[in-house]
């Protein structure tokens, strides 16, 4: 792909797909929530509700998986002395395996320390512990289908790795009908569907493999174990990537918890205007996914003028779509809020603190757009500095100076956050397009 290749089209054709994948997974939330909410008692949704959230930020601290790869993949794609797109997959593939056995090993002490940390009553604790018991064994077709989603999306292949999501979701959805609503399970029901998902994502992931020559059968483990770690450069990346995304996750369950030191009907209102954010950066990152594979190629071709024009490009698709969210929100957002609650209490109180999330997609989407071009370009540690910098000498101090202004003070150290990583990322742009031809 050369600069002139990088067209709206070509934009759409990687960010298309992936906005589909990634909005169908509040659908299977959606679900979850709608097949265990309807059972005799409000314990199974608490229980699913916690371990749900659990695995969201177990997995989610190892999303550096897919982003690694891509970035790996986009470069070696076009360019052999970035590697083989083959190694890439591989290396990607058995570190995930060695994380998930690591997981499995010690799910004992996380789990009895995460359950520590949750409050919550003794027969939602009880039950959610029966979710974790179950969901754990799903970890190495999660993780490894993190690694080859990365593969994919750094391939161009989008259409390929939403079809692998919607396999998962799809599956997740019919296993649940069935455990649940078939057999009479409860929260097992709904893990046990997770773990099946998963799986039946992995065998259809690893069939397309096949469809492009990769044979894994030929595979041999222990060669490929010592080229990891002879190979440190990867390794390191996904160090910088993993501290990245612990600090983002530090941020959220930061903002979380603050909120619910002040009551109740705060943190539910907060709850209910993170959703917009999260919405939001489900269809941001369909671009960042499109940025990452083009700033990878960019790379790969040493071509500085093909980077300019990716990000150019991206950027304006982000933006603008930035801006209709942003206007929804301000347009719709009341009625939206009355769809995500009938609390009167919280839905009021969300709308008190509406204005931040009109705000948000402004601030946010530069964020989104640099982190596809950090991931591309494989910048893992320039991206861990500025999420350090952007965490702890920007949105904490704002939230400490802030305090006084109480939930309004929380959110508008959240936008400090959203726009310092922005503002941080920008900073490196300058250098990486002077390094290019």
């Amino acid at each position: 792909m050369q600069n002139n290749s990088i067209t709206h089209q070509k934009i759409w054709a990687i960010a298309g797909p992936m906005i589909l994948a990634n909005l169908s997974t509040p659908l299977l939330g959606m679900v979850d929530t709608a097949v265990v909410g309807h059972l005799n008692s409000p314990v199974y949704l608490g229980a699913v509700a916690l371990g749900s959230m659990l695995f969201t930020f177990l997995f989610w601290g190892f999303g550096f998986l897919r982003m690694v790869t891509t970035g790996l993949t986009s470069q070696a794609h076009v360019n052999a002395e970035h590697g083989s797109p083959r190694d890439v997959l591989l290396q990607s593939g058995l570190l995930a395996m060695i994380i998930a056995a690591l997981l499995l090993l010690l799910q004992a002490p996380i789990g009895w320390l995460a359950f520590n940390i949750i409050d919550g009553s003794a027969e939602v604790i009880a039950q959610a512990e029966q979710y974790y018991a179950i969901r754990i064994w799903g970890a190495p077709a999660t993780l490894i289908n993190y690694a080859i989603l990365g593969w994919l999306i750094g391939l161009s292949a989008s259409r390929s790795a939403l079809a692998v999501v919607l396999v998962i979701n799809l599956s997740n959805i019919v296993f649940d009908l069935l455990l649940v609503n078939g057999f009479g399970m409860k929260a097992d029901g709904v893990a046990l569907a997770s773990v099946i998902a998963e799986y039946t994502g992995l065998i259809f992931a690893i069939f397309l493999l096949q469809k492009r020559q990769l044979k894994l059968h030929e595979v041999k483990l222990l060669d490929e174990f010592r080229f990891m770690l002879a190979n440190r450069h990867h390794l390191n990346l996904h160090g910088n990537f993993m501290l990245r995304t612990l600090c983002l996750i530090f941020s959220f369950a930061f903002f979380t918890n603050q909120g619910a030191q002040v009551g109740d009907t705060t943190l539910a209102a907060n709850m209910v205007l993170l959703n917009f954010i999260t919405f939001m950066a489900f269809v941001l990152d369909g671009f960042a996914n499109a940025t990452e594979v083009m700033t990878g190629q960019a790379i790969g071709h040493n071509n500085a003028l093909m980077l300019k024009r990716s990000l150019v490009l991206n950027g304006f698709w982000s933006l603008s779509t930035a801006a209709v969210f942003s206007l929804v929100y301000w347009l719709f957002g009341l009625e939206i809020i009355a769809l995500l609650t009938s609390i009167d209490s919280v839905a009021g109180m969300a709308a008190d603190y509406r204005l931040w999330v009109v705000l948000a997609p402004w601030l946010g989407v530069w964020s989104y757009l640099f982190d596809g071009f950090f991931v591309g370009a494989t910048l893992g540690r320039e991206m861990r500095n500025t999420m350090l910098f952007s965490t702890f000498c920007c949105y904490l101090p704002a939230w400490y100076l802030m305090q006084d202004w109480g939930n309004h003070g929380l959110w508008a150290a959240l936008m400090v956050l959203l726009a310092a990583r922005g503002l941080s990322q920008s900073v490196y742009l300058p250098g990486v397009i002077r390094r290019l031809n």
